[in-house]
């Protein structure tokens, strides 16, 4: 079982959500976002951390939406997300190389021109070996999203925990940005979580972490380090989602 304490994790699984590398204008992509995002992945990689990546699509299409009037069939709206992801998880390899890591972007879905197509054991390799392994085109199903995309490969691969890289440092009880008595929740259940309908993220990805006992840890990624700071073992800004020790 994956202990939550203050030693640093060895192998960890990263999630950006699509819409930030929008940046202000909602939408495609934003060159010095992806700068940002690639400088901090690499301050990570100096510390000699495996790194796992899963990038959603929002910014260019969103199953849900494209699907919304019924025009386009969710499923094919899925897929379109899918193929969103891919777009973006290119992206991110390309700013990373060009910061000279070393990267792979392995897709759920084969396009065997742009990218590998997903093998677990040999992106283990990758991982092993020293490269940056992104995880695209979700789980390749319609009717799942990336959140749970990145908790299956996140244990998949081994990884002692995902980080959700957002735009709060942490939990809340309430959406900080409607509610001014909203409170932070330095740690929680996977339990309470479902229970109370927490959005930290879908309840699929969560049940997942859970069957796994796999450490969800919620942060603020536009904090300069921050993703660094607590891959090493400091935990105190950001929000973790842990199994109920009571229960243990």
């Amino acid at each position: 079982m994956n202990e939550i304490s203050n030693k640093p994790y060895k192998r960890v699984l990263i999630k950006f959500s699509g819409e930030a590398l929008a940046g202000e204008n909602g939408f495609g992509i934003n060159t010095g976002i992806l700068e940002y995002i690639a400088s901090e992945i690499q301050d990570v990689y100096r510390e000699n951390i495996e790194i796992g990546i899963v990038i959603g699509g929002g910014n260019i299409v969103r199953g849900i939406s494209a699907s919304k009037t019924g025009v386009i069939g969710r499923t094919s709206g899925d897929y379109m997300g899918m193929l969103a992801t891919v777009i973006n998880a290119i992206a991110v390899q390309e700013a990373l190389e060009h910061l000279g890591l070393f990267v792979r972007v392995q897709s759920a879905i084969e396009i065997q021109e742009v990218c590998e197509a997903y093998i677990y054991r040999r992106a283990v390799r990758h991982l092993e070996k020293g490269r940056i392994v992104i995880f695209a085109a979700g789980t390749g199903n319609p009717f799942f999203t990336t959140d749970t995309a990145a908790t299956l490969r996140a244990v998949e691969i081994g990884a002692d925990v995902i980080i959700k890289a957002t735009k709060v440092d942490g939990i809340y009880d309430k959406d900080p940005n409607q509610f001014a008595d909203a409170k932070k929740l330095d740690t929680l259940s996977y339990d309470r979580a479902l229970l109370d309908n927490i959005r930290v993220m879908d309840d699929t990805a969560i049940a997942l972490a859970k069957d796994n006992a796999l450490p969800i840890v919620v942060c603020n990624m536009f904090k300069s380090g921050n993703i660094k700071n607590i891959i090493l073992g400091d935990r105190s800004a950001c929000s973790i989602v842990q199994p109920d020790k009571e229960k243990e």
